[in-house]
């Protein structure tokens, strides 16, 4: 089973992310699950892919626009890499090839990506587990942006629990695990 992960491509993080991104890959590939993303080698999106191939995990699934085909830029070490015209058709192919979906820390690409994946779940457009990375609360914002929109009446309650945001790795991979054998 692979999780799509959605996450920052910048080279320029602390290290405290791309340690939480190594051992998020790790911690997926040590419950026998491979990843989808966006095929990027630096910042979160390269350490979660590396945390995967250092733990033996069976499929590391690159989905990327064919405009950034440009070297240096693509993880090397793919089992599958998928060329698409568009962003919107590459996130298409994540959805669909995802069992799950995974937010790490990013910016606004990465903002893009949870806020579409949440609406979607919340409109039963698709059923699949999707929760958050919240290393060194940097997240913490954007729970509490979420947690206000549901007092305000912008967002239902039942909305906002589609979204657990977690501190560690370890957990996230074991809730995200368990709640997809429990949709099964």
């Amino acid at each position: 089973m692979n999780y799509c992960v959605f996450g920052a491509s910048s080279n320029q993080l602390e290290e405290k992310y791309l340690r939480a991104g190594f051992r998020l890959g790790e911690c997926l590939a040590g419950r026998g699950h491979g990843i989808v993303f966006g095929g990027g080698s630096s910042g979160l999106m390269g350490a979660v892919a590396r945390g995967v191939r250092a733990a033996g995990g069976a499929e590391i699934v690159g989905i990327v626009p064919s405009f950034f085909n440009v070297d240096g830029i693509l993880y090397p070490d793919c089992t599958e890499l998928l060329y698409t015209e568009t962003m919107r058709e590459r996130k298409r192919l994540m959805e669909e090839r995802a069992a799950g979906f995974i937010i790490t820390p990013g910016g606004i690409g990465t903002m893009d990506e949870f806020f579409e994946t949440l609406t979607l779940r919340s409109l039963r457009r698709h059923e699949k587990p999707l929760a958050v990375l919240n290393t060194d609360g940097y997240y913490d914002s954007l729970a509490a942006m979420l947690d206000r929109m549901v007092e305000e009446h912008f967002l239902e309650e039942e909305a906002r629990a589609l979204c657990p945001f977690f501190a560690e790795p370890e957990e996230l991979a074991a809730w995200i695990a368990g709640a997809t054998e429990r949709r099964e």
